[in-house]
């Protein structure tokens, strides 16, 4: 069993991960990759204090990048969307959300 910190490595804030946690109350997470579903969803509920439902993960694939001239590699990262329970939601995300938007508006000035 890993430390409940590790399993969570970031939040994953996109455009379509926004619209899954408007619509379908679901977060997604960027996780350890020997982590399974049983410990995401303990490490979720415990650091979140929230009623987690379901667990899905996919495993994203490695990817070439080049660096400069030189061409590298992007290691394979394991992807987990969490669904919260009806009424139960992270706070952390509308932080962030809420942070992104001043900082749009400033520029806009």
């Amino acid at each position: 069993m890993k430390r409940i910190e590790d399993v969570i490595r970031r939040p994953i804030v996109t455009e379509k991960s926004t619209m899954a946690r408007k619509y379908g109350n679901q977060y997604v997470f960027a996780v350890d990759l020997k982590a399974n579903k049983q410990e995401i969803k303990e490490a979720v509920a415990t650091l979140f204090c929230v009623k987690v439902l379901a667990v899905n993960t996919c495993v994203m694939p490695g990817k070439d990048r080049r660096f400069g001239r030189t061409m590298g590699r992007v290691n394979k990262w394991k992807k987990a969307v969490v669904t919260l329970a009806e009424g139960e939601k992270i706070d952390f995300f509308d932080t962030v959300e809420g942070a992104a938007e001043a900082v749009s508006a400033q520029v806009s000035d």
